[in-house]
């Protein structure tokens, strides 16, 4: 099967190398194509989101890689963009005034109903996960949870994101500590965002980066989300989340063998900037 990966983060953002790099190391690999996927600015300092006064400079960048690439690697370009309610831009900001090929959206920072402040679920320190849930959900996971839920759910029916990024990332620094998967509102929950998936459109990403990471034991989403995927027929494409030219094809093989045994029969791709669908064998 061809490789490909839409979701890649560089210098530019919270990436480790300059785009060129990663270009070079697709072609090493040999890799169908490739999409570049900044986190997109917010309206505060972070130390992960591309700043405004570099968005210029980052799209014209990944243009020119593109023509200077196009005989050999088909080159994409992209953000992925923050939904915080209330806080962040809306997706048209962003997509109106540069030439974007798609658009991933994710939930990283989630802001409890009833007062100020931002949970981070994301990152590598397990401590900022559990000190943001003490302090702003007081300590109540079920909240906490379907906040992140339904913040998700209201950006893809808000926003139409073209591909929905790491669905179920909340449970990275759960580690069954606080929730488990298998329990009826989790499940509720869930199945209330793969509804608005499935009423709205969009392409759910399949998500390697957790276990070769070694942050979760799963995909984002994880095999009981996939397969409910599968029963719906929502469409999916299998990601890295390369923050280093090294991982851009990091866990895809093992993810084509899952989503295989799952039932799958192709994942979303590229093909002269139309999403076309890829067989898996």
């Amino acid at each position: 099967m061809i490789h490909f990966n839409y979701h890649t983060h560089t210098r530019f953002c919270d990436g480790k190398s300059d785009p060129t790099a990663y270009v070079q190391e697709a072609l090493r690999q040999g890799m169908h194509s490739l999409g570049f996927s900044a986190h997109s600015p917010l309206p505060f300092d972070t130390p992960f989101a591309l700043h405004w006064d570099k968005v210029d400079e980052y799209c014209r960048l990944i243009r020119d890689l593109g023509q200077e690439y196009k005989d050999r690697l088909p080159v994409y370009l992209s953000l992925e963009i923050d939904y915080i309610p209330g806080i962040s831009e809306d997706f048209s900001h962003l997509r109106t005034p540069y030439p974007l090929d798609y658009t991933i959206g994710s939930v990283h920072l989630v802001q409890p109903p009833d007062r100020e402040g931002l949970w981070f679920i994301d990152g590598s320190l397990q401590e900022i996960y559990d000190s943001g849930l003490k302090d702003l959900f007081d300590g109540d996971v079920r909240k906490a949870v379907a906040t992140y839920y339904h913040n998700m759910n209201r950006m893809i029916g808000g926003q139409r994101p073209t591909i929905i990024g790491h669905m179920d990332k909340i449970k990275m620094h759960n580690k069954g500590r606080f929730f488990t998967e298998d329990e009826p509102w989790y499940i509720r929950l869930v199945e209330e965002t793969l509804d608005t998936i499935q009423e709205t459109g969009g392409i759910v990403e399949v998500n390697t980066r957790g276990i070769y990471k070694k942050r979760s034991e799963d995909l984002y989403p994880g095999k009981p989300i996939l397969q409910s995927i599968r029963k719906r027929n929502v469409p999916v494409t299998i990601s890295t989340d390369a923050h280093r030219p090294e991982e851009l094809t990091a866990y895809f093989d093992e993810t084509v063998k899952i989503l295989t045994e799952i039932g799958f029969r192709s994942v979303m791709y590229l093909e002269d900037g139309k999403w076309e669908e890829c067989a898996l064998c």
